[in-house]
């Protein structure tokens, strides 16, 4: 049975107009049982049933306090969770999300083209990518670099592009395994157009995050 996802898409603030896109490309790969939904409701029930959950460019404070907590007590138990692209400008007053997550969005220069540099080439989300990966997006800055037991996988090359300001260790995609209870992380900064969800390169990335941290890929 392929792995169970709880895709949440709700927005409070920019509502990214690729979204349809990326649920519809999640669905279409045949990898994940997906159930979508924006409905803050969803995330305050039970979520044991789910391999893991995926805030896909959410925006904003998207749950309420009981959401935060049944999410906090699903990670904490070992479910995995997942972030793309916005879901790092979700949730700014809550703590926790933030630990979770590993760092936050904090500005980005135009949309345009620019390299992502493969840091970690054994993961599924890199593994088929080149060393050097052209790619055009939004090329979000952070307010760290996530720390402790956080794997970096892909880094910015900000002499490709204008307006990055993390310099060299300018981090875009990164996972972790979180705890003696075994959950994982996955975050990607990428897929800010609908454009992303039809290039093979990325479908694979978000497609390799998303099998590792169900468990489902190694």
């Amino acid at each position: 049975m392929p792995p169970r996802l709880l895709l949440y898409t709700r927005t409070a603030d920019y509502r990214h107009d690729s979204i349809p896109d990326a649920v519809a490309a999640v669905r279409a790969s045949g990898e994940f049982v997906v159930e979508h939904t924006e409905d803050p409701e969803d995330i305050e029930g039970p979520l044991d049933g789910f391999a893991a959950v995926v805030f896909l460019s959410t925006s904003g404070e998207v749950l309420t306090p009981a959401g935060r907590a049944r999410l906090e007590r699903y990670t904490r138990a070992g479910g995995g969770f997942a972030g793309v692209h916005a879901a790092a400008c979700t949730e700014y007053g809550w703590p926790y999300y933030g630990e979770l997550l590993g760092a936050r969005f904090t500005r980005h220069p135009a949309y345009q083209p620019g390299q992502a540099l493969v840091a970690d080439p054994g993961h599924p989300a890199t593994r088929h990518l080149p060393p050097a990966w052209e790619f055009t997006d939004e090329w979000y800055d952070f307010d760290r670099v996530p720390g402790g037991p956080a794997r970096v996988l892909l880094r910015a090359d900000e002499g490709s592009y204008d307006g990055g300001g993390m310099g060299a260790d300018h981090p875009l995609a990164w996972c972790r395994e979180r705890g003696p209870a075994g959950g994982r992380m996955f975050y990607t900064s990428l897929g800010h157009a609908s454009d992303a969800y039809r290039d093979r390169d990325f479908l694979a990335h978000l497609n390799g995050g998303l099998l590792w941290v169900s468990g489902a890929a190694i």
